[in-house]
């Protein structure tokens, strides 16, 4: 099979990575909006060559997505004359409003999938071969899909040693917006907050581990982000309001020098590491 990959920072550029090891993989081509990317790519071996989208449409078996998720609905819109045989994965970080862009001619090539893996880091330099090994990828409202592209994309994810996840598109958007889209806004906030308040010499002295964990996912691409907060906006929303809440409870009884209850508050939110 001939892959085509579309986005070449550090997810479309691991993903080459691991693919061009796979048998299965004659080919792995790539193409991103960016020329420095593009010319990086070839020279760090993330893809074996560099096409157009039209060049890619014309040759590849499947053409991965792996772009901020406004670009993934925009380049759909120039792949609804692709051959009937070619699969259509995109790697977005929602699922919702990127099916409901699908054009409706390629709904049956089309393969709403997202890994769940990443770093902070961004662009062709970042990428890693191991970085899908181990790592669940969701696949959402396969119902619409052909099950030729369904069998093929699933047979991919298992060569790539991915843990594979069925669930619907709404299902996903609400999911990941509690454990994994709050998370950055959080992140984001507090890198905010603390540029604003405190000296950045202070900040080097100061910002230990706990700090520096805290932060990571805030060195992330504000383009990539806010285009995912502008689709998931309800369930951003929604997953900011319970976090505000719990915020409240715990300022609440440090206000109120309840210590017994916020040592039991505590001792409730620690048996998450029971589970992670």
């Amino acid at each position: 099979m001939k892959v085509g990959i579309v986005g070449l920072g550090l997810i479309g550029g691991s993903l080459g990575l691991a693919l061009k090891d796979e048998k299965l993989i004659s080919c792995v081509s790539g193409y991103d909006i960016k020329q420095e990317h593009q010319s990086k790519a070839l020279e760090l071996g993330l893809v074996h060559e560099i096409l157009t989208l039209d060049e890619m449409k014309r040759k590849c078996d499947i053409i991965f997505l792996a772009i901020p998720v406004e670009a993934i609905i925009q380049t759909m819109q120039n792949l609804n004359d692709i051959s009937d045989d070619t699969t259509i994965i995109d790697f977005g970080s929602t699922k919702q409003k990127i099916i409901q862009a699908v054009p409706k001619e390629i709904r049956k090539n089309f393969i709403p999938a997202h890994p769940m893996a990443g770093t902070e880091y961004s662009g062709p330099e970042a990428a890693f071969k191991s970085l899908y090994k181990d790592a669940v990828v969701v696949v959402c409202d396969f119902e619409e899909s052909s099950e030729k592209h369904v069998k093929r994309s699933v047979e991919l994810f298992s060569h790539l040693g991915m843990k594979i996840v069925f669930m619907s598109a709404k299902e996903h958007d609400h999911h990941v917006g509690i454990i994994s889209h709050l998370p950055h806004a959080i992140a984001f906030s507090l890198a905010s907050g603390v540029l604003k308040e405190e000296d950045t010499r202070h900040i080097m002295a100061l910002g230990g581990p706990t700090f520096r964990g805290m932060i990571r996912v805030a060195k992330s691409s504000p383009i990539m982000w806010s285009d995912i907060f502008k689709q998931n906006k309800d369930n951003i929303l929604e997953a900011i309001k319970i976090f505000k809440n719990e915020l409240s409870e715990c300022e609440k009884l440090v206000q109120n020098e309840q210590w017994n209850e916020l040592y039991d508050w505590m001792s409730q939110a620690r048996k998450i590491r029971e589970i992670l």
